[in-house]
């Protein structure tokens, strides 16, 4: 083992067969077949982001065989990063990251991380454990060729090439710097992912995610030469794009080369953003096909956060409605299920969600999958049993309180973007007789995707004197991902806006509402409002409007549930009908002509109907 300042270079003891892999790859089925149902399983970045070590993949894997696996769960995911030994929590080490890579430049598991991957062996000993227990291995990886393996020009196995003769820097992912891209058109390229793909193999790798692929860039030529790479080693490897939203201008070719593919960026426990993936889902609902599928992202459900790139350790944020919403919008979409807390501590609730044969069956067996309707405050979705003629609906209520009448507001940054001249205002305010304050920040236009928000110095002032308002306790704070923080940005760092450090304000995520009491004798209000430099480098999101207002911007609550129509003969069903609460196993009764399920707010109701005998 020989080593550099910042990587380790591991001296593989695996050889392969380049004729055993072209004969297999000779007698491979359509890589379609390797998904027919959409992939179930546990990945780790909700829950260890960068971080996760062996044991805790070991604990993951042992609870999935025991209670998940007859549901049709098996996939074991490790997220990102698994080469370097020295990264961490809530964000990425790239100041003296330990990378772990062999003499071909592949980077390798990091051994104080993955004790078994010790003397060459690299994941298949990991790999080997989750078979044992009838499970499947993944990993994640990044997009293209590491950048220490190009400074230290290291070969290209089974070529005369170098890592020099095959990279290019441009379009580096934006943001983690640990790979360059690799030019399809060079001599070696395919060669380089040949050499991969022949070592994932040989780790017994079932499941691939590939980041920095498909989002804000598609990148067609790396996407082939992978596909090449894995069918080239006739094992069956399910190849997952990200992240998202993969532009829908290569759905085809995305569908005709991966078994799943992102619709969305990151996906959190938050409302505005489970909401959103109604309008998604809808968009993507015609490109799934057998072993091709549309991804929602990951299951943001149980304990999240532990060591994550966000939030705090907590159980999902999401309410018990709003996670039932969640799988059954997945389910009758037939999105993979990647499940993202960790598993030893789910609770009662938790495990049911994931273990509720009615709901999986629905994922795994539909067809003819389609929205009926998408409005503003309800949707509903429609499927067919193929095997009885049974019909499978989801009823969603959607409705929100209106978070805020943007009239009253007394002031209005207007719409703030990546492209706004410094990507900040400055809002000088009278607040005469004012008793309250109320700090909004709004989305845009833009979906809420990355929208990290920041108060910058925000002072009342009278003339005479000021107070800095975050010396003020407020009285309530909400935001749409995370909790608002003082002097730190909404994910825990520095507060930096257009480049510029500041050590005194509030970090926010859109939609936000943070309230104050005025103390008496201030009639000034001063602030400088602008994006986080967290989100400028992303791939989504950053559209925001901070507004401020003196009296409550809420708007009445909605009532606990609603009783939404649904037209049994506008979906082709004119006999009477017996329905079934698939989540409760519990029959409703007889209906004909119309079903009006009450359904609680931010909740979903999922049936099955059919048709009466008598």
């Amino acid at each position: 083992m020989i080593r550099t300042k910042s990587c380790r270079i591991v001296l593989s003891t695996l050889l392969f067969s380049v004729s055993t892999f072209t004969i297999q790859a000779q007698t491979k089925k359509d890589f379609h077949d390797w998904a027919a149902t959409p992939p179930m399983g546990w990945n780790s970045w909700d829950c260890y982001g960068p971080t996760v070590t062996e044991a805790e993949v070991k604990a993951n894997a042992d609870y999935m065989a025991k209670y998940l696996k007859p549901y049709g769960w098996d996939y074991i995911v490790v997220d990102i990063r698994w080469y370097v030994g020295n990264d961490k929590a809530h964000g990425y080490n790239e100041k003296d990251p330990d990378y772990v890579l062999d003499e071909y430049g592949r980077f390798m598991p990091a051994i104080n991380r993955f004790p078994s991957a010790a003397g060459g062996k690299g994941f298949k000993p990991l790999a080997d454990y989750l078979h044992k227990k009838g499970l499947k291995f993944g990993i994640h990886i990044m997009r293209g060729i590491p950048v220490i393996a190009v400074k230290q020009n290291l070969p290209i196995k089974g070529t005369n090439l170098t890592a020099r003769d095959i990279y290019s820097e441009k379009d580096q992912c934006l943001w983690l710097h640990d790979m360059y891209t690799v030019l399809p058109e060079k001599p070696g390229a395919q060669e380089y992912y040949n050499s991969l793909f022949e070592l994932y193999a040989s780790w017994g790798l079932d499941f691939i995610k590939i980041d920095d692929l498909s989002s804000p860039i598609y990148f067609e030529g790396e996407i082939d030469m992978i596909r090449k790479a894995i069918d080239r080693t006739g094992r069956k490897i399910v190849l997952s794009t990200s992240p998202g939203e993969t532009p829908i201008a290569h759905a085809d070719h995305v569908q005709k080369n991966a078994n799943m593919w992102r619709t969305v960026g990151d996906f959190w426990d938050s409302w505005q953003q489970l909401k959103e993936h109604f309008e998604v889902f809808e968009r993507w609902n015609k490109w799934r096909a057998y072993g091709a599928y549309p991804d929602g992202d990951m299951l943001p459900l149980g304990h999240i956060g532990i060591r994550a790139e966000r939030g705090d350790p907590r159980m999902s944020a999401f309410t018990k409605d709003e996670q039932i919403t969640l799988m059954t919008l997945w389910s009758i979409f037939k999105s993979p299920l990647m499940f993202g807390g960790n598993l030893p501590d789910n609770d009662p609730f938790t495990l049911s969600l994931l273990t509720n044969k009615n709901v999986l069956k629905v994922l795994n067996e539909s067809t003819n999958n389609k929205p009926l309707f998408t409005d503003k405050d309800k949707a509903a979705w429609i499927a067919d049993e193929p095997k009885t003629g049974a019909k499978y609906l989801a009823v969603f209520n959607t409705v929100d309180q209106k978070m805020v009448t943007e009239e009253k507001a007394i002031w209005n940054s207007g719409l703030i973007t990546r492209s706004t001249l410094g990507q900040s205002a400055l809002a000088d305010i009278d607040i005469s007789g004012a008793k309250k304050l109320y700090l909004v920040v709004n989305d845009g236009d833009n979906k809420t995707d990355w929208d990290h928000a920041d108060w910058i110095e925000p002072t009342l002032y009278n003339g005479k004197d000021s107070i800095k308002l975050n010396s003020l306790k407020w009285k309530k704070a909400t935001s749409g991902w995370e909790k608002p923080k003082m002097n730190q940005s909404v994910s825990g760092n520095e507060l930096i806006v257009n480049n510029v450090k500041y050590d005194n304000g509030i970090g926010t995520h859109s939609n936000s509402i943070i309230e104050f009491d005025i103390p008496e004798g201030y009639n000034g209000f001063k602030v400088l409002v602008g994006l986080d430099n967290a989100c400028i480098s992303q791939n989504t999101g950053a559209t925001i409007k901070f507004l401020v207002f003196t009296q409550d911007p809420s708007g009445t609550p909605p009532p606990p549930n609603a009783k939404i129509p649904i037209n049994l003969k506008n979906i082709g069903l004119t006999d009477s009908y017996l329905i079934t609460d698939l989540w409760s196993g519990k029959v409703i009764g007889m209906f004909s002509g119309e079903f009006v399920p009450e359904i609680n707010s931010h909740g979903a109701g999922l049936y099955k109907i059919v048709k009466s005998n008598k």
